[in-house]
């Protein structure tokens, strides 16, 4: 079975959810804050990729730095947007759970659950 790796801020509550659901699961995994581990360009693009999402579909527009940046006003390329995550981590979606050729946006927490039952497909 492949490694399980949750992209994560350790101090959201969802992350903190999904993490314990990860734990008590029994399955051995690794928690990457990445606020203290950059997301790079292209593993951000791959984790997209293996989950069947669009950097839009991860940002989120409730943070100040979405307003800032008015982000809701401007048509951007997919790399723009993915380097503006990189720059503001607060405009990525969390927590993000990757095994394998999968990975899923573990919103709500709960939806690890069948992510981990799912196995490896």
């Amino acid at each position: 079975m492949s490694q399980i790796t949750i992209y994560q801020k350790p101090t959201c509550s969802t992350c903190r959810q999904a993490v314990q659901l990860i734990e008590e699961s029994g399955q051995p995994f690794t928690a990457i804050n990445y606020y203290d581990v950059p997301f790079t360009k292209s593993q951000l693009k791959a984790l997209l990729k293996k989950a069947n999402l669009s950097p839009r579909d991860i940002v989120r527009t409730k943070e100040d730095i979405y307003r800032t940046l008015g982000l809701a006003k401007k048509e951007l390329s997919d790399d723009a947007l993915i380097g503006l995550m990189i720059q503001h981590p607060d405009l990525i979606q969390r927590p993000l759970v990757e095994r394998g050729g999968q990975a899923i946006l573990a919103r709500p927490a709960d939806s690890v659950k069948v992510f981990l039952a799912r196995g490896n497909n």
